[in-house]
This record gives structure tokens, sequence and C-alpha cells, in this order.
């Protein structure tokens, strides 16, 4: 690559670090932040893009499931929860989960994705009743369920360890784990924003028993907030460091901060190039993790095309209804929830490369030909 493509001469110093698949450094995250070389951090993260994955961009057909959106967290940043003396609040019974359940097996899904509120009022057996449920009446629905910080819940509010906590799960029917809770790993910053959540220490270190326990997971990180750009890096160096003791994370997913609705909505929430600095970003930081999704529920659809120049090289999924979480931080249309499988090929040929359905796993179904 010649140097003179970049304005900024610490892109051009880094690009043939990058050209070599160099590691870089926590200094070289600080360096990228900073730089106002917008075209030439985007063209550092898509040499990486190409080099381990070409043209092929990754979605799949999936459903969320939100069991319960009672929750003591108090999280600053979320506009889903609802305390149990609150109007709003609800649980689902099995019925009403198998429903939900039935219906995206029907519209073709192969993923249904379980996350919630951590409610205290329900026993550790709803849990398992529930993918055990699910799994016996459709057996080839993947179970993407729970996150590290529900997880963490679950062990110390039900009185089991880890260990114990995941073998139950995964014998009623949990195949792997979303990337949800992380948030931002800086504890002074966490405190601010989520300061009865599990630490960032222990999210990662629930992250690597999932992994020894054979599952695998993903990761994420909330921007746009009250974090620096400083607490941004040091989430991404943490997160490489745990990817190289366990090896189990799939995909990182840099989630933008929606502030309407929360504890935090005089922010005004990242702008459109820092999103797309920041999946650049994640990309050439985070050499030993395959996949970096542009989440289009929170990116908005056409920003997520963009990001795909950007490094990323997933969109997520259909993401069809039953997701009350999901919901609550749309950024467009609000009723926009869903994208139908033909709108996502769509989406990704626009942009100039190739849309592969993929199973949760990341292993390729069908791969539909370039426009």
């Amino acid at each position: 690559m010649t140097t003179n493509y970049f304005h900024d001469p610490a892109l051009a110093e880094m690009a043939g670090r990058v050209e070599a698949g160099e590691r870089l450094s926590f200094e070289d995250g600080i360096r990228l932040y900073r730089s106002d070389d917008l075209h030439g951090i985007g063209r550092l993260a898509d040499i990486v893009r190409r080099r381990k994955h070409d043209r092929a961009t990754y979605f799949n057909v999936n459903r969320h499931l939100n069991p319960t959106n009672y929750c003591y967290a108090d999280c600053k940043f979320c506009s889903y929860f609802v305390k149990h003396n609150q109007e709003g609040g609800y649980t689902h019974n099995l019925e009403e989960c198998l429903k939900i359940a039935r219906e995206a097996h029907e519209q073709g899904a192969t993923e249904l994705h379980i996350v919630g509120g951590l409610n205290t009022r329900l026993p550790f057996s709803y849990f398992t009743d529930m993918l055990t449920a699910i799994k016996r009446e459709f057996p080839d629905l993947h179970l993407k369920a729970f996150t590290m910080v529900e997880l963490d819940f679950f062990a110390n509010f039900y009185k089991m360890s880890d260990e114990e906590v995941i073998e139950k799960l995964r014998a009623a029917g949990m195949d792997s784990c979303p990337g949800g809770g992380a948030e931002i790993f800086a504890e002074e910053t966490r405190e601010k924003i989520c300061t009865h959540k599990t630490d960032g220490n222990r999210w990662l270190e629930m992250s690597g028993k999932v992994h020894r326990a054979g599952l695998k997971t993903n990761a994420t990180m909330l921007y746009g907030h009250v974090e620096t750009i400083e607490d941004r890096v040091d989430h991404l160096v943490r997160l490489r460091e745990q990817q190289d003791r366990s090896g189990g994370f799939q995909c990182f997913i840099p989630l933008a901060f929606y502030p309407p609705g929360t504890q935090l909505s005089h922010l005004p929430g990242p702008s459109g190039i820092d999103s797309l600095k920041t999946m650049a970003v994640s990309r050439l930081m985070l050499d030993n993790i395959d996949h970096i999704k542009a989440y289009w529920v929170m990116l908005g659809k056409k920003l997520a095309q963009t990001a795909l120049h950007f490094g990323a090289n997933d969109l997520d999924g259909t993401i069809t209804g039953g997701g009350e979480l999901m919901e609550s931080y749309l950024v467009e249309n609000r009723s926009d929830n869903e994208a139908s499988k033909e709108e996502i090929i769509e989406l990704v040929r626009e942009a100039g490369f190739v849309p592969v359905e993929r199973d949760t796993l990341y292993r390729p179904l069908h791969s539909y030909a370039a426009a």
C-alpha cells in the first residue's frame, strides 16, 4: 500500500504493520481514535476485513425472546428494565415462550436469542424448563441464551458454582451465549452507568468458564455515553487478552448507545463518524476475533451498510419480532424492527459484498451471488 494514501502520518506508519498482520498496541488504538483521517482508518480496517473474509458478509435468520423485563440492576443506559413495584413489567410463561419459538421456527429461523432482566422472583427452574421445552419441540433451533451478567446472577442468587450453572443450562438446551452485558470494562466508568451490575473482570472470567465448557460466545462494547477513548481501547485490549486465554469469542459487536428513554437521555449518543471509527478500530485491534458485526438495529440499516467498508463482515440477522429489549433501542423507525432475508441480501449486495446466510456458529448455509 502506498503511504501517500493517508493524510495522517501515524496511519501511514501503521499501514505496513497492518499489512504484515502485526498486533497493534494500546497506544496504536488511541492514535487511531484521535486521527481525523476517517477514510484512512477505514482503509486499514478494510484490509483486515478482506484478508479474513474477502467479500463475504454474514447474516442469519433469527428471533429474539426476552422472557422477563423485571430487573434489579437499574442500568442508567437501559430503557427496557422495570422494577417489581412499577407498571409495565412482564414475565412470559412457558406457553408464551413456546409460542415465540414456534413462530420463529415457522419463519425459518435457525436461532433464538434469549436474554432478559435479572428477575429475583423466579426460580432457576423457570429458565431450565424454558430451554428444555423449546429444545424438545424444536431440536434444530439453536438457543443462544443468557449473557455473562445473567450467568453471574444465576450463580450468586441461586447459590450455585459457575460451572454448575453452565452445565445445568447446557444440559437443558443452551447452545451458546450472546455477548451482552460487557458495556465498558473500565471500573470508574462502569460504576457511573451500571453500579449494581457484574464488573468487567467478572464478565471476562465467566466468559472464560463458558469457553472452557466448550460453548462459544460473543462479546460487545457499549459506546457513546460517558466513556473515554482510553476506556474503549482498554475494553478491546482486555477482550483480546481473554481471547488469547480461552479462544471462545466468535464475534464482536460494538453497540451504539441510544439515549432516548434512559437515565442518560441528556447525552447526544455517538455520531455516525464515531460509529464508523469504532467499527474500524475494533477490527484493527481485535486480531484474534474473526467476526465484527454491524448491528443494524442500533446503527440503522444505512450506516450498517457503510460499516461493511470499515471492517464489519456481519449484519446480524432478520430479527423477526418477539424482542421487547431489541425494540427499546431501535434507532430508525421505531416500528421497523424487522428485516426480511431479501432486504438483508439487498443491503449487502448494494454495498458491494457477497451475502452469506450462516448458522449461529458461522457455518455457511447458503451463499448468494453478488449484484
